[in-house]
């Protein structure tokens, strides 16, 4: 009688069990969870975009020496123009100006400290590993 009271319940909890992981169709796709997220089977997948390249600008013959870390030429449609003092990240390696993130640019212009005037392109969606600041993908820097 007593090996029947304990062989109940482990029953039970396999039926349990089996009931759970036979869930998904039965065709390969997994089910979704109560919350609409899809459970991780596989690695993620390496981001396609590549990395802002630097580009040193050439000097036309008879043309000026462009400023260090700025391009010749105007600024695009949806640049932004900010200027001021470059401030540290909380992460290593990350600078801020006016609470935006700067991405890319010349290293050696965007240091914290540093007075600086930057073009780029705001991109509010963009995924950083910096904890703070509004991305601003840097199209020209030069010291003001």
């Amino acid at each position: 009688m007593r090996t029947l009271r304990l062989a109940v319940p482990a029953l039970a909890v396999c039926v349990a069990l089996s009931a759970c992981g036979g869930q998904g169709g039965g065709d390969g796709t997994p089910t979704p969870t109560p919350t609409g997220a899809q459970p991780v089977t596989s690695q993620p997948t390496p981001d396609p975009t590549p990395a802002p390249a630097t580009v040193t600008p050439t000097v036309p013959p008879g043309g000026k020496t462009p400023k260090p870390g700025g391009p010749s030429t105007p600024p695009g449609v949806r640049a932004t123009t900010l200027s001021g003092t470059v401030q540290g990240g909380v992460e290593p390696g990350c600078v801020l100006l006016d609470g935006y993130l700067l991405i890319g640019g010349p290293r050696d212009v965007l240091k914290p400290g540093a007075r600086v005037e930057v073009t780029g392109r705001v991109e509010p969606g963009m995924m950083t590993t910096c904890q703070q600041g509004t991305p601003l993908v840097v199209s020209a820097a030069q010291p003001s």
